[in-house]
């Protein structure tokens, strides 16, 4: 009778034992899964909205070189006739309608008289400049944007201006661009559309902290300086950190002032959004291990209820459905007689299987699911090994040129597609010990160890032509544009690496797409 209440006694600690360790092993699993993949997802989010920021700010200073340049050709055209009336109104009626820039264009003298001005609706000829901005750029005397202000007509604008020499270098006036920050598409070409489906927007602030884009048009010229990614954009500082913004919303902001002008300009993503399939995620690798628990759970309880041979049965079927995993305190266990000796086998076994579920999820946070390429994680990790090393790279970053046509015409899944076949490319283009890497939508880059940015233009270039002759899943073509680095010859930071490739990139899409761009040694700042 007390062997029999020694085996009974035995029997149910093992069936608590093995149930409650495979719980709380898939339980932890699930959960450091869940935490881990929230941080993964957060800061994908945060390095996403920080590189978005600064090809925007690149692009809008751009934008601003160009306003420049058009009323720099028209304070050249009107230099020596800013007498003739029909000069001066054929070149506002220009600037104005060709452009397509500005709210309104003028040519003023030097006293502030307004000589020309289109379009007519305005009657903007023969008003005066009494503006504090208006007489500041008069009296400048050079190139010059402005913050936004009200002018005499009540209207909150931003103007840029040009001034105008005569030949003999005379100070006759300037040209002047208006532009009217609560009617105009200003930014809306820029700003307005970006690849990002997640609920991401973009917002712009002057150098006092006011809106002057935003999505909602009535938020336009709101304060919101007190928002701590906008103190930072006023202190000429650009990055990106979780924020809560002055609507109580958490939000994943990258952030990056213009050179132009003391402006900022912020992308964020609601936290919410960025993080919303995690949940998901989680709960597909449960639906993936429940059939199995069940099962184990399932099996365990009819065999414990046999009387001959519970032990060995228990353990025979451990060992066979179970795998490896938390060894330690069990190899301490003093298995002195043969039952406890399988029983610490089997629950080896067991404890041993949900150990590699937690590496199989962990190797699946290092590749990206849609190409089986490895994800920023990843590449993040080589770039620090091989810094740290001081091992000679070339890094390519590469951009599928006009994506987003690729999906309005023929949908995401097939946009999905493209990816794919460009990621089967470039793995069927490079060396063996190179690395491919899916940087973010539809955006790769390629690690090349122990060669230089001559040998990395070749393979790039390579693969560029092979791509724009091969027929891909939309039933032709696509082309991309890509920008080279080396490390350390042109660089020797890991992250500086990058924004030298990411530049040489933006040149090649900025000079025609379908391009590759070796960058130049140093980064602009």
């Amino acid at each position: 009778m007390h062997n029999l209440s020694e085996k009974i006694k035995l029997k149910h600690l093992m069936v608590a034992l093995i149930i409650l360790a495979f719980l709380l092993s898939v339980a932890s699993s699930l959960f450091s899964s869940y935490q881990r993949n929230i941080h993964i997802l957060e800061e994908q989010s945060l390095e996403k909205n920080r590189v978005y920021a600064i090809k925007l700010s690149q692009i809008v200073n751009l934008f601003l070189n160009h306003t420049i340049e058009i009323l720099e050709f028209s304070a050249s055209e009107v230099a020596d006739y800013m007498d003739d009336e029909d000069v001066l109104n054929d070149e506002v009626n220009r600037a104005f309608y060709q452009q397509s820039v500005f709210n309104s264009v003028i040519i003023a003298n030097t006293e502030g008289d307004i000589l020309a001005g289109s379009p007519d609706k305005y009657m903007l000829k023969g008003k005066k400049i009494t503006s504090e901005e208006g007489i500041r750029q008069i009296n400048l005397q050079k190139p010059s944007i402005s913050d936004p202000y009200r002018a005499s007509t009540g209207k909150m604008l931003i103007t840029v201006s040009y001034p105008v020499f005569s030949s003999n270098d005379e100070y006759k006036g300037i040209v002047s661009g208006s532009i009217y920050i609560h009617e105009s598409n200003f930014f809306e070409p820029i700003l307005g559309n970006h690849p990002y489906q997640d609920g991401t927007y973009v917002y712009v602030v002057d150098s006092k902290g006011r809106l002057i884009y935003h999505i909602d048009k009535s938020r336009l010229g709101e304060d919101v300086s007190k928002n701590a990614v906008v103190k930072r954009l006023l202190k000429d500082e650009k990055g990106a950190q979780p924020v809560t913004n002055l609507l109580d919303m958490e939000m994943l902001a990258g952030f990056s002032p213009l050179e132009k002008v003391k402006w900022g300009i912020v992308v964020q993503t609601p936290k919410e959004a960025a993080i919303k399939t995690v949940g998901k995620q989680v709960l597909t690798a449960f639906y993936y291990e429940l059939p199995l628990l069940i099962i184990s759970i399932i099996i365990i309880f009819s065999l414990v209820g046999k009387i001959t041979k519970p032990l060995q049965q228990i353990a025979i079927l451990a060992k066979n459905s179970i795998n490896e995993s938390e060894l330690t305190n069990l190899n301490r266990l003093k298995a002195w007689f043969y039952e406890a000796s399988l029983i610490k086998k089997a629950l080896i076994h067991s404890f041993s299987f949900l150990h590699g579920q937690v590496s199989i999820l962990k190797d699946e946070a290092l590749i990206d699911p849609l190409t089986k390429l490895t994800n920023r994680r990843a590449l993040d990790a080589v770039l620090q090994s091989w810094t740290v090393q001081g091992k000679m790279y070339a890094v390519i970053i590469l951009d599928i040129d006009r994506f987003k046509c690729i999906n309005d015409t023929y949908g995401h899944a097939m946009g999905d597609e493209v990816l794919k076949f460009l990621s089967s490319e470039m793995r069927n283009t490079v060396r063996e010990q190179d690395l491919c890497c899916r940087f973010g939508g539809e955006e790769f880059i390629i690690l090349l160890p122990d060669i230089g940015v001559e040998e990395a233009y070749k393979i790039a270039e390579f693969l560029r032509q092979k791509i724009e002759s091969t027929i891909s899943p939309t039933g032709k073509p696509v082309t991309f544009s890509a920008g080279i680095a080396g490390f350390p010859k042109q660089t020797a930071n890991s992250k500086k690496l990058l924004e030298l490739a990411d530049i040489a990139l933006y040149e090649a899409k900025n000079t025609g797409r379908n391009r590759v761009v070796i960058a130049k040694s140093e980064a602009p700042y």
